[in-house]
């Protein structure tokens, strides 16, 4: 069996939430075969307000040394997809964002090759002499996909966060399909022979941070399941934690505040359809605070529906919330 290089805790790429840097910029495009001598379009990552548990740095902290991919579990709205966010500000790196959907192939995030675009540049040979000398070289038609950018960024010395946003959304071979991509940290250009994209082997510490979410519609196989760090994001129960975090997206005053965590935890304990999330509670707050709702009619659940998504819910919440 070949053994992958000894990896090593880098103490400067540790995750903590409480130390910030300055703005870093986002690489949204890099060239497969080349740097190119201009700057690749940027947007900057805005500084993310995020409150994670000790246990969950923890574990951000174990991918980032392990080199593995960290895979999140919890209910929706928990804080998941923003944890990469935070962990990309934080640590000043580039972020890659894939979004998952039902019609996504594990290929797309490394790379895609538009077929159509050459022949069509191929068709065009007699009118169009640029077209022509286009269509000659498949590298032309070469788009890197988020996990491939950071592959290829990492063999110019530069780390990257990648966030793979609800795997679970895709089928199963999906995620096998990304097995020896995420081992080996590399993956070939079926497209153009020869070419392979691959982090360097003797520099483990560029191995991208990656953060995969998954929302429980279906399970993941596991030989994926292997290959991860796993945490599942508890919805926080401290009624001090959760008024730090409407503070800090300044959702409302104090009262407010102590009214709508009073009445989250206690609709969280009803046997609801779907348990609201942290992002419901603070788009619920922001609203009654610019609606300037007082404290004291929270009782009466007003704007339910930023809150709870099925009407039995609603009723549900209303009849416990007036019977205490």
């Amino acid at each position: 069996m070949t053994r992958s290089p000894r990896r090593t805790v880098d103490r400067d790429l540790e995750f903590d939430a409480s130390r910030r840097q300055p703005v870093k910029k986002l690489i949204e495009e890099a060239d497969v075969t080349e740097v190119r001598e201009v700057e690749p379009p940027r947007r900057t990552i805005r500084r993310e307000e995020y409150l994670p548990s000790r246990e969950l740095e923890e574990a951000v902290n174990l991918a980032i040394a392990l080199g593995r991919p960290l895979l999140l579990q919890g209910d929706p709205g928990s804080g998941k997809t923003r944890l990469a966010f935070a962990v990309a500000y934080t640590l000043g790196l580039p972020l890659e964002e894939a979004y998952v959907k039902s019609t996504s192939r594990a290929q797309d995030l490394l790379y895609t090759y538009d077929a159509v675009r050459r022949l069509y540049d191929a068709q065009l040979a007699n009118a169009d002499p640029d077209a022509a000398s286009r269509a000659k070289d498949a590298a032309n038609y070469i788009r890197l996909g988020p996990l491939g950018r950071a592959f290829l960024r990492a063999t110019y010395g530069r780390r990257s966060v990648v966030l793979i946003d609800e795997i679970d959304k895709a089928d199963l071979d999906f995620p096998n399909d990304l097995l020896r991509e995420l081992d080996r940290m590399e993956f070939d250009v079926a497209d153009l022979p020869g070419r392979r994209v691959a982090v360097p082997q003797d520099q483990p510490h560029l191995r991208p941070v990656i953060i995969v979410t998954h929302n429980e519609e279906k399970a993941l196989p596991p030989a994926f399941l292997r290959r991860c760090i796993y945490h599942f994001v508890e919805f926080p129960s401290e009624v001090s934690f959760l008024d730090r975090v409407l503070q800090l997206h300044g959702a409302g005053e104090r009262r407010l505040r102590a009214a709508a965590v009073d009445a989250m935890l206690a609709i969280r304990g009803l046997d609801l359809s779907r348990k609201p999330g942290l992002g419901e509670l603070i788009d619920w707050v922001g609203y009654l605070a610019r609606r300037q709702v007082p404290g004291a009619d929270v009782e009466h659940l007003p704007y339910v529906g930023a809150l709870l998504k099925n009407p039995d819910d609603q009723r549900r919440a209303r009849e416990h919330l007036a019977a205490q």
